[in-house]
């Protein structure tokens, strides 16, 4: 099962017990749409295997998963849950807009962090049983872009991390959504220090920021 990375990971360890595994569902389902943009060296061959996650999920609101780990898991926790596969198959269409060959243009990012990261906030704060206002699905938008940027050529990077840092707004974030908002902080962070700046996921500062933000919603 593809695995998450050690921000994700130690938000969901903040998770409750109740939601935890519909959450990591969520997040593993992320990443692996991720590995198949990360793994593809042939667009053809990504946009076929997207297109089988796409037609995957979809199928799940009618049918059992196939003997694929993830979505065994997103079929126990999420459809339960009352997140529809065919709300999860949407997001395939923001991984679709980074198999282009050209740099990124504004427009496509905009589809990109609207596809996946306002999208994934949004399941989210359902999950946790808030409600997803604009600001998160913005702040949903900002983390997408600045992961984006860990995994991008430098040119795609800088743009997906000034893209990031026109949504990054200080909120504070109810209890229930704090582990959300542990994500979202870092987002911040991330676009405040720039391509140089960037630390990897799970250092002492990010954990560090994050139970700050636990505490104080901020």
């Amino acid at each position: 099962m593809t695995p998450i990375d050690a921000d994700r990971a130690f938000a969901l360890e903040q998770v409750s017990q109740a939601r935890r595994a519909a959450i990591g569902a969520l997040w593993r389902l992320d990443a692996a749409l991720g590995a198949v943009i990360a793994g593809g060296r042939e667009p053809l061959i990504s946009r076929i295997k997207l297109a089988w996650w796409r037609d995957s999920l979809e199928a799940l609101d009618g049918a059992g998963p196939p003997a694929e780990p993830v979505l065994q898991e997103v079929a126990a926790a999420l459809i339960p849950a009352g997140i529809a596969g065919s709300e999860l198959a949407a997001m395939e269409q923001g991984w679709q807009v980074l198999l282009s060959p050209e740099a990124l243009t504004s427009d496509e990012l905009d589809r990109y962090a609207a596809a996946r990261g306002a999208a994934l906030f949004r399941f989210a704060a359902r999950l946790l049983g808030g409600h997803a206002t604009p600001e998160i699905e913005r702040a949903g938008e900002a983390w997408a872009l600045t992961d984006l940027a860990r995994h991008s050529n430098r040119a795609d990077a800088e743009s997906a991390l000034r893209a990031a840092s026109v949504r990054s707004g200080a909120m504070r974030w109810p209890r229930p959504l704090r582990p959300l908002g542990m994500l979202a902080v870092l987002a911040q962070r991330d676009a405040a220090r720039g391509i140089d700046g960037l630390e990897p996921p799970g250092v002492p500062p990010r954990l560090a920021r994050m139970l700050r933000h636990r505490l104080t919603g901020r």
